[in-house]
């Protein structure tokens, strides 16, 4: 009999870190996902995000970002594609990492955005996810180059790209809640990429790499 091909090989695929576990994300964990967001993902006076979801009610807020996450997940093409890792820490959904890429096998380009709940913050975890998804990028899928950006005030983005090597690649002037702000953009190149002492593990790639490289 002939094999069936593997519908959804994302699924195998493990990043792990020396404290963080980050998976493809699924129903059961954005479930998990979704009671983090509900304990508080940054102060309320403050706005981290281009798309201010964090400000919708909280009878809708769940359900929002659960239709969100399964709408990049049904959407996912080779030629456009965002991969959003659910980040386990003892266990526990704490946030999320993402990456996209547009023409990925010609332009090699990823951008990451990601988010981690409040209570964590200050530990270091936001970098090391960051870490984990630019060396699975650079050493795992040949990306040359990847991107991030944050307004002016998001301090805390800020200094995690600064620490793993990203350079200043312009700004721009968008609406944050109705007011005009400044959002930064950085790049970094594998030879610029500033490493943790770590190495990556990464696993269940293999089935993948027809999704992301096409």
């Amino acid at each position: 009999m002939e094999q069936i091909p593997d519908p959804w090989p994302l699924r195998h695929l493990v990043l792990r870190t020396p404290r963080l576990e980050l998976r493809p994300d699924d129903d059961a964990g954005l479930l998990e996902l979704v009671d983090e967001v509900h304990r508080g993902v940054h102060p309320p006076e403050q706005m981290p995000f281009t798309v201010p979801w964090t400000d919708q009610p909280k009878d809708v807020l769940g359900r929002n970002v659960l239709q969100f996450y399964w709408n990049q997940r049904a959407t996912f093409a080779t030629d456009k594609w965002t991969l959003n890792f659910l980040v386990r820490f003892d266990g526990e959904v704490i946030g999320s990492q993402g990456i996209s890429a547009t023409a990925f096998p010609v332009a090699r380009t990823v951008r990451s955005g990601s988010w981690l709940g409040l209570r964590h913050h200050g530990k270091g975890l936001g970098t090391e996810m960051r870490a984990a998804v630019l060396a699975f990028a650079f050493d795992h899928l040949g990306a040359c180059e990847a991107v991030s950006d944050a307004w002016t005030d998001n301090v805390a983005s800020i200094r995690v790209s600064r620490k793993l090597g990203y350079r200043d690649n312009g700004s721009s002037c968008a609406a944050r809640r109705g007011e005009p702000v400044r959002q930064l953009e950085f790049v970094v190149r594998p030879e610029e990429f500033i490493r943790p002492e770590w190495t990556l593990d990464v696993s269940g790639l293999a089935g993948c790499l027809p999704l992301l490289h096409g």
